[in-house]
């Protein structure tokens, strides 16, 4: 089902990110740096800095991590310059892919994610040539417990600005616009409800299957090499099966 695809997913991820936190926190804190340069370093008047310690507390990051950053950030000499780029292109027969950047070195950027793609068998487009074939919206994923009322949660984030509400086996999806997402996020965390995961992101609008080894074989290896690169924040794709 595809509820519980999308709840596995997410655990796996979970798990990946606990192999490898020093990588995740390193992303993290590049996050809270563009967060503070951009509306300050006080979580209480930036919604963004407050989406994004969310974000680290559900990634495991400690409050004196998160702080530290916020610190070095709002300092005078506080450090890099991040510049945010999107590359798009395509993995092993036409899968959309849509990589998002932090990066203090634009050059080495695109280099490096275009080695990626063209390892991984597949190649760099230009702006636009598949983010059309998604839709950006905030997603909060929250899994079902035996104290949770289905009915009341519902109506408790459709009325903080959800746009769709979806429940299965495993748990509720919570669609919201970009722009009511930290509204609805902030309704849930004060009424008390535990997030698995709440993010904006991109999701396909259809999906692509890969049926042959090496086509298989490709992705894998050009997400793998996504991953490993410091300066990518995050990937995403229409492949479908996939346990990224």
């Amino acid at each position: 089902m595809a509820g519980h695809s999308k709840f596995a997913n997410i655990k796996h991820k979970k798990e990946k990110n606990d192999a490898a936190r020093g990588k995740i926190f390193t992303r993290l804190g590049r996050e809270i740096a563009v967060a503070v340069k951009a509306a300050g370093p006080d979580p209480g008047t930036n919604a963004r800095l407050r989406d994004v310690i969310a974000k680290a507390k559900s990634n495991n990051m400690a409050n004196d991590t998160i702080e530290r950053s916020i610190k070095k950030a709002s300092g005078a000499q506080s450090g890099t310059d991040y510049e945010a780029i999107t590359y798009e292109g395509y993995g092993p027969s036409g899968v959309a892919i849509i990589v998002e950047v932090l990066t203090d070195n634009r050059n080495r950027a695109a280099a490096n994610v275009r080695s990626a793609f063209t390892k991984g068998g597949g190649n760099m487009g230009t702006s636009g040539c598949v983010s059309f074939m998604f839709d950006e919206l905030g997603l909060i994923m929250i899994e079902r417990a035996g104290d949770i009322d289905e009915d009341e949660l519902m109506m408790l984030a459709l009325d903080a600005g959800a746009s769709d509400f979806e429940a299965s086996a495993d748990g509720f999806e919570i669609q919201s616009s970009p722009e009511n997402f930290s509204a609805l996020r902030e309704t849930l965390e004060q009424s008390g409800i535990t997030m698995l995961s709440a993010e904006v992101t991109m999701l396909p609008q259809t999906s692509t299957k890969l049926t042959t080894p090496d086509d298989i074989k490709g992705m894998n290896k050009l997400l793998n090499l996504l991953d490993d690169e410091d300066d990518v924040q995050n990937v995403y794709h229409n492949w479908e099966g996939s346990e990224l």
